[in-house]
C-alpha cells in the first residue's frame, strides 16, 4: 500500500521522539536493516489483515514500534490503497490568504455564470375549470 508522505512523516516523527527518551527503543530504531518504508508497509499489511477500517493513533504507533523491536518480522507485500490521517495541518498566513483569494474568485465566477444563464420561458399552464357542486 503506497502511503502518503504525510502519514510517513507522522510515524517517523513519533518514532524519533520516542527514541529520544526511550533508550531501549533507540537501539532498535537505529537498526540499519529497518527503514520507514518497510515500517509503513508492515503497518498497512497488519491493518488490512485485521479487517478494520479505523485505528487509534496509539494502535498504529505501537505497530510501528513493534516493527522496529522485532528482528524477524514479516513485512509483507506493498498494497495499493489510500491512507487518511486525522492530524490537523497548520497553514501559513500566506496559504490562508491564497485560499481565501481562490475561494472569492470561485464565488465570483459562479455568480457571474449564474447571471449569464438565460432563463428559459416557461409554458403557460392550461388550467381546467374546477367542477362545482352547483353545476350538476
Amino acid at each position: 500500500m503506497k502511503a502518503t508522505d504525510h502519514f510517513k512523516t507522522v510515524i517517523q516523527a513519533y518514532l524519533d521522539q520516542r527514541a529520544e527518551y526511550d533508550e531501549l527503543f533507540a537501539t532498535s530504531y537505529l537498526n540499519p536493516d529497518k527503514n520507514i518504508d518497510d515500517c509503513v508497509t508492515y503497518i498497512l499489511s497488519e491493518v488490512q489483515r485485521s479487517g478494520c477500517n479505523g485505528f487509534a493513533d496509539d494502535e498504529i504507533f505501537s505497530m510501528a514500534m513493534h516493527y522496529y523491536d522485532e528482528t524477524d518480522i514479516v513485512v509483507g507485500k506493498p498494497i495499493e490503497g489510500k491512507v487518511v490521517i486525522n492530524h490537523h495541518v497548520e497553514l501559513t498566513q500566506e496559504e490562508k490568504a491564497q485560499a481565501r483569494k481562490d475561494a472569492m474568485k470561485r464565488i465570483e465566477n459562479e455568480a457571474y455564470a449564474k447571471m449569464k444563464q438565460t432563463k428559459k420561458p416557461t409554458k403557460p399552464v392550461e388550467t381546467q375549470p374546477q367542477a362545482s357542486l352547483f353545476d350538476f
